[in-house]
């Protein structure tokens, strides 16, 4: 699925913003081929003047970008072969890879530099991923900047996207589990959470979805692709003015018609990867004759628990926790609402999801959820965050702050590893 404005006609033209990124952008890219220096160097110039707050041990930057020449990517995929191709991102080619100087396995991505948006993504992703380091986001080896190419070095993703394993699966993979596709989505929400509140200069994703959520070994998951990312607002700012780009059914719709960027958008494309874990539909599905977009399927059943069972994707064949799909389908609904400034924080969805991930649902015969089951409550107490009136979600949310508050001090005590660590085994 290709980016695109994501509601209806854009205007023509740039602007303000992005007349300057493009200025500077420019600059920065005929001083790479001119100058000689490192491209990374050069981009840390220009973010240093944007944030002053950065830390210390980011400065270092020119020594965890490695810089590659093409001979070097060329070899390593095998002259980008067919046979190496893993996927095709929005403004370049994926392709995997063997370093010849190290044996490692990575993942180049070919940009498509005929238009200027290739080439500014590619700064722009360079810039970002030498600043940010965690470990719920894709690492970035080094690049190739040599004559006009444009290539992008990764660490290789070897169970693939999320997206491949909800909506493309092939016929020998087994489909997620309910317990994974709740350590996939609290891990997504630790990476969206330090873009958020821990990155300095913050930064807002503007491109989450399912294919840009990545898989290492056990089904961790890392966000990657960050060409169109921004730096959050700052000073009296409580937005960023920017173009409307993203990709079709993840665009909140305050962003789609206002231009207005604020990480309230990045929370509602959260919301509707989440509710694509819970459904397995995708979030736009062109081949539908009716209800072709996920969101606007799901709104109404969202009213009425009685019809719960029906967002529930078909390949879980009934394994899964009734309180804990009530949960995670309340927490997408607070994602999705129309007024941005009711939607949770980040860091409110990792709570919620840290507690609902640790309690890992074990299947058996008796539990299969049948039709007309949703109809009865499970457990007064874990059911308290399903509530029907608009003006107790509020405290819905808040026990499950309270919850994964209570439970991590719990761990603590007892000297538990945390789920991540347990996932990363």
């Amino acid at each position: 699925m290709g980016r695109c404005p994501c509601f209806g006609s854009r205007k023509k033209g740039k602007g303000k913003n992005d007349q300057e990124d493009e200025k500077n952008l420019k600059s920065v890219g005929s001083t790479v081929s001119v100058s000689g220096r490192s491209l990374v160097d050069i981009i840390w110039f220009d973010t240093e003047r944007r944030s002053e707050a950065t830390t210390a041990e980011n400065t270092d930057i020119s020594n965890k970008a490695q810089i590659f020449t093409f001979r070097e990517l060329a070899t390593a995929t095998k002259n980008f072969r067919d046979e190496t191709f893993i996927g095709q991102g929005g403004f370049g080619t994926v392709y995997k890879g063997k370093l010849g100087s190290t044996g490692q396995a990575v993942a180049v991505k070919r940009l498509d530099t005929t238009g200027f948006q290739g080439e500014k993504e590619f700064l722009v992703e360079v810039l970002m991923l030498s600043l940010l380091h965690h470990p719920n986001l894709v690492s970035m080896i080094g690049y190739c900047a040599e004559g006009d190419q444009r290539l992008l070095v990764y660490e290789y993703m070897p169970m693939g996207s999320l997206e491949s394993h909800l909506h493309d699966l092939l016929p020998d993979n087994e489909p997620l589990d309910w317990n994974t596709r709740m350590r996939i989505a609290v891990g997504a929400a630790r990476g969206l959470n330090y873009l958020h509140h821990e990155a300095e200069p913050s930064v807002i994703y503007r491109d989450l979805k399912s294919s840009n959520i990545l898989l290492d070994e056990g089904f961790y998951p890392k966000l990657s692709d960050f060409g169109l990312a921004k730096f959050g607002p700052t000073g009296d700012q409580s937005y960023v003015a920017t173009r409307v780009m993203g990709t079709h059914g993840y665009c909140a719709p305050e962003y789609a018609t206002t231009g207005k960027l604020t990480m309230r958008s990045d929370i509602y494309s959260f919301g509707v990867v989440l509710l694509e874990l819970i459904t397995g539909r995708r979030a736009y599905d062109e081949t539908r004759a009716h209800d072709k977009h996920l969101v606007d399927w799901a709104r109404p059943l969202f009213r009425d628990k009685g019809n719960f069972r029906k967002l529930v994707d078909p390949h879980l064949q009934g394994h899964y926790p009734i309180s804990g799909l009530r949960m995670a389908l309340e927490m997408a609904r607070m994602c999705l609402r129309e007024d941005p400034r009711l939607r949770p924080s980040a860091g409110d969805i990792v709570l919620a999801l840290d507690y609902l991930s640790s309690k890992k649902y074990v299947p058996k015969a008796s539990e299969i959820v049948s039709p007309g089951e949703m109809e009865h409550d499970e457990s007064p107490n874990e059911t308290t965050m399903i509530l029907v009136k608009d003006s107790l979600r509020e405290q819905a949310l808040a026990e499950a702050k309270q919850w994964g508050e209570t439970w991590r001090e719990k761990r603590k005590q007892s000297g538990q590893n945390s789920p991540e660590e347990i996932i990363r085994r």
